[in-house]
């Protein structure tokens, strides 16, 4: 799937994922996930910068359902960033909710900045995950957390041949890493209680049922926004992606951790 614009996630993506994912979503799981990545950790009142906020329904679960004071949205595409603006505008939360486009490379944030750093299936576009653990570390305040989820890979060697035909079919720029190198990132980056927690054995049942719907009435009602064609493709991604969660190979994982005071 070729991104429109130079986008990869372009308009036909983002309303797509969204038929499936529910409005502002662009990852699995929805506002139920959201709320599992953060059910040990009170936001109430807290500042969060979100990496890549995409269309903006994680920032609005964060704010309505678990007290954010205010959250940070950040994402280098414009289409996204459109879609959460219109979102946030039209729930009414442009005093809670700030939604800005960036550059890749550093976080454009003073040190000390943020209570909690949070990320939903998006790091798995920044490739160098120490560099993007030093980041975080840095922005974040002391005794601040880290949360995130992540679409990992199980090992850091080459790709087994199912998992670079999935990873093709995606047509993204997934630098996928490991449960060890994310886990020696954050340690390396001056992070305390890290842990990982794979995602796999939900999600690998979870798209099972995402495939039947878009084979189902799901993908002919997305078929008449962003055509059978496009439908087609997506299709075709799911088949390719379920092999590899059901060998493990894919690995949706949380990601937990916090900076010392």
């Amino acid at each position: 799937m070729g991104a429109q614009g130079g986008e990869l996630y372009h308009r036909q993506m983002v309303d797509i994922l969204q038929a499936i994912w529910g409005e502002g979503f662009l990852s699995p799981g929805g506002p139920d996930e959201v709320a599992r990545l953060v059910a040990d950790a009170d936001l109430t009142g807290l500042s969060i910068l979100d990496i890549g906020c995409g269309a903006g329904g994680i920032d609005l679960a964060l704010v309505r359902a678990h007290g954010a004071g205010y959250v940070t949205g950040i994402d280098v595409e414009g289409t996204v960033l459109s879609c959460a603006r219109a979102l946030i505008a039209r729930e009414g939360l442009g005093a809670r909710i700030g939604a800005l486009q960036v550059v890749p490379g550093p976080l454009p944030f003073p040190p000390g900045t943020f209570d909690v750093v949070f990320s939903k299936d998006s790091i798995v576009h920044i490739p160098d995950k120490h560099a993007l653990m030093a980041e975080v570390f840095r922005v974040l305040k002391p005794g601040g957390r880290f949360i995130a989820s992540d679409w990992l890979i199980a090992h850091d060697h080459a790709p087994s041949a199912a998992m670079a035909a999935y990873i093709a079919a995606e047509g993204l720029d997934f630098g996928m890493a490991s449960p060890a190198r994310y886990q020696d990132a954050m340690r390396s980056a001056g992070f305390v209680e890290v842990s990982t927690t794979s995602r796999n054995a939900w999600y690998r049942e979870a798209a099972k049922l995402e495939l039947e719907r878009l084979r189902g009435p799901l993908g002919a009602a997305a078929a008449r926004i962003v055509g059978q064609e496009f439908v087609d493709e997506n299709i075709g991604v799911w088949s390719r992606m379920i092999p590899v969660l059901d060998s493990g190979e894919h690995c949706p994982t949380h990601l937990r951790a916090r900076k010392p005071r």
